[in-house]
């Protein structure tokens, strides 16, 4: 096959997985992605066009639904451990924390993360609400990690990934299942799902409550034994509905409610809630019209909420001779005005987040060689909090942008493709974020890219505007912890440089994709003490440059129908400039990998098997230093069938080697043990 013709194929099997993805399957039809994943995969989410994995503009990573299964992990966050250079841990009060090449802290400020095109990272500090997404890991199709900038298709917080999941179409969904999980280290769960229709309507419905509790509890740290509260209950109701109004034009809504009732904190830290409620809800509208594969337009519309309410259900206590924040004597929660100064119960958290969106998309073959994609979208959102804004009023702003992606086969070997996103933001005005890449194709099936991209990242309402201080319950200020920065910030900007290898051998059916890169950020957001000193409070300031630079390697092999082996590996350096924090340069780990292979016997049984390994690294913010770890899972499971029912039992062992630290060297990962049982009729 020549590349001409390979580019034909490519565009068959774009058309193929958007019809998947843009839910325009028949009725009944369930599609699964051995539809579509035997070859090089299909990939929506670089340019907005349908493209197999070697015309992609940029590396990007799919994680299927045999990945998914095989890894034995029923947080979403956890399945990043599949993407070479990701780093991901649980911090604390029921967040994650995840970086990709470093600089990686507990809100994960400088992603963008979609589901079904949604986004849904919080206006108030940039960060993803992982825990509590209104989608359960079982109604995921895929995700796709774009590995490296892509603001010229996503704009804003598009700066290291893009991370999109994108979840399953109503009609994958046919008939009921239920799911349950119970085992060690206070994990739990239940799913139950039902989906149906008649005619060209098509829906589900999935409820499911999760409850963990991550680490050990007890622990020992500077200030002596201490208890971890970090039990969680996680209760998610969500629907989606997909009519086909004609051949070409289908509309589909979705819902998600998320109710949180949560533990946190940490008995020596007193000001801290130890009780968290969250509740999130989202509504979401889409019209399509797909005349054929490459010739189609949407209008999207979804508006989303985030509510925290954690109550400051006992005291903190002052010291009366030096004004410091201690426990309560005794460890007993005592009463506001108990010895010395209290802190009001005005001081536990209180945050709501909204965001209203409305995005238009066109994507259109010119001519046999040109391909175009293009649209905008405008978005209003909000953050009030008391606590970390010290004002009652509600911070919002709205944003606008537009952008175009042209794609151009100048030869049968030579692809080359640009574009740019021209935003407007409510804090640091317009910028344009534009990208360049040059696919040549080596041979049938191995292709050489060339890209270079620029991309910015907007200053979040907390970096901006964010004022956290204590106060007494007679109004006197405590502690300032961070204050307003004074000056109006500017946008982080990276530029990016990549040289990377896509190729499918065909005999051994094992394909892969390297990439080596070159990125430079430059007017680093970060806080710091005012004027360096320690007794003053925080502020958020552009502190610098730093580059970045390493590879990716990313290899697939399924030789026969039965085993499959996925392997990722990363090795990431950071150079860090003046004024910067010198965290950022540990911030990586040199050398990280992790393996996933998996058997499946004709009998219904199979066996999976993960090797997670990271070297030594410094979490930003306030995580730690954590050691060297390498972290190994196993499960086996048998399918059948049982009056009509198609039955799963699974027994899902994590890390069966070696304690090893989260985030924090206080949070400790220990050996445990889960099963699963499922079924579907």
């Amino acid at each position: 096959m020549n590349p001409g013709t390979r580019s034909i194929a490519g565009a068959r099997a774009g058309a193929l997985l958007g019809i998947v993805a843009c839910a325009f399957s028949g009725p009944g039809q369930a599609v699964t992605e051995a539809d579509y994943l035997d070859e090089l995969p299909v990939v929506l989410s670089v340019s907005r066009l349908a493209q197999p994995q070697n015309d992609a503009p940029a590396a990007v990573s799919v994680i299927d639904q045999d990945m998914i299964r095989a890894s034995g992990f029923r947080d979403i966050p956890d399945l990043l451990r599949l993407v070479p250079g990701f780093s991901v841990a649980y911090t604390r009060d029921n967040s994650w924390a995840v970086g990709y090449h470093g600089v990686a802290d507990a809100f994960s400020r400088r992603f963008q993360v979609l589901v079904d095109g949604r986004s849904i990272y919080n206006p108030a500090y940039g960060s993803v609400n992982w825990t509590e997404l209104p989608l359960s890991i079982d109604d995921v199709e895929r995700i796709e990690v774009v590995r490296g900038p892509n603001a010229a298709t996503y704009g804003a917080n598009a700066f290291f990934a893009v991370i999109n999941i994108v979840s399953k179409h109503a009609s994958q969904t046919p008939g009921t299942f239920a799911s349950v999980q119970y085992g060690e280290q206070g994990m739990a769960g239940t799913t139950l799902r039902h989906g149906g229709g008649t005619g060209d309507l098509r829906y589900r419905f999935t409820f499911s409550r999760q409850s963990r509790d991550r680490f050990e509890t007890d622990i020992v740290d500077n200030n002596g034994p201490e208890e971890l509260y970090e039990r969680s209950h996680t209760s998610v109701l969500s629907g989606r509905a997909d009519y086909r109004l004609s051949a070409t034009d289908e509309v589909s809504a979705q819902f998600g409610l998320t109710k949180g009732d949560w533990r946190a904190g940490r008995f020596f830290s007193a000001e801290e809630p130890t009780e968290q409620d969250v509740t999130s809800q989202f509504v979401q509208f889409k019209f399509r019209r797909s005349l054929n594969a490459d010739d189609e337009w949407m209008v999207q519309a979804y508006f989303s909420r985030n509510d925290l309410d954690a109550p400051n259900q006992s005291a903190v206590c002052v010291d009366n001779n030096n004004g410091n924040i201690v426990a309560c004597p005794g460890g007993v929660p005592q009463p506001p005005r108990y010895t010395g100064i209290g802190i009001d119960v005005e001081a536990g958290i209180d945050v709501l987040q909204t965001r209203a969106n409305l995005e238009f998309l066109l994507n259109r073959r010119l001519s046999p060689d040109w391909r175009l994609s293009m649209g905008g979208d405008w978005r209003h959102e909000s953050a009030t909090s008391v606590r970390y804004f010290n004002t009652r009023e509600k911070l919002e702003g709205s944003l606008a942008r537009a952008f175009a992606n042209l794609e151009w086969r100048a030869h049968p070997r030579w692809l080359l493709q640009g574009g740019a996103m021209l935003e407007h933001h409510y804090f640091t005005g317009t910028d344009i974020s534009p990208r360049v890449a040059v696919n040549y194709s080596l041979a049938d099936d191995h292709t050489l890219r060339l890209n270079v991209s620029q991309a910015y990242r907007s200053p979040t309402f907390f970096e901006q505007k964010g004022d956290l201080a204590y106060f007494s319950t007679t109004g006197i200020l405590l502690e300032q912890v961070f204050s307003r920065t004074p000056v109006d910030l500017k946008p982080e900007r990276i530029l990016s440089r990549e040289i990377g290898y896509v190729g499918r051998y065909a005999p051994g059916n094992l394909q892969w994709d390297v990439k080596l890169f070159r990125d430079t950020v430059y007017d680093s957001i970060d806080n710091g003490h005012v004027n360096n000193d320690r007794d003053l409070p925080l502020e958020f300031r552009n502190r610098g440059e730093f580059q970045l630079q390493g590879g990716d390697i990313q290899a697939s092999w399924h030789p026969v129908r039965e085993f499959r082996l996925n392997v990722q590996y990363a090795r990431v350096f950071i150079e860090t400039g003046a004024g910067v924090d010198t965290d950022v340069g540990l911030s990586a780990p040199h050398n990280q990998y992790s393996v996933l292979a998996r058997y499946d016997w004709d009998s219904g049984w199979s066996a999976s098997a993960g090797i997670y390994r990271s070297s030594d690294m410094k979490w930003l913010s306030d995580g730690d230093a954590t050691q060297a770890y390498t972290r190994v899972d196993l499960r086996l499971a048998r399918r059948w069938s049982w009056q009509g029912r198609e039955v799963e039992a699974a027994v899902v062992g994590q890390n069966l080697g070696e304690d090893y630290a989260e985030f924090r060297d206080t949070n400790i990962f220990s050996r445990r043990v889960y099963g699963s049982l499922s079924f579907a009729w």
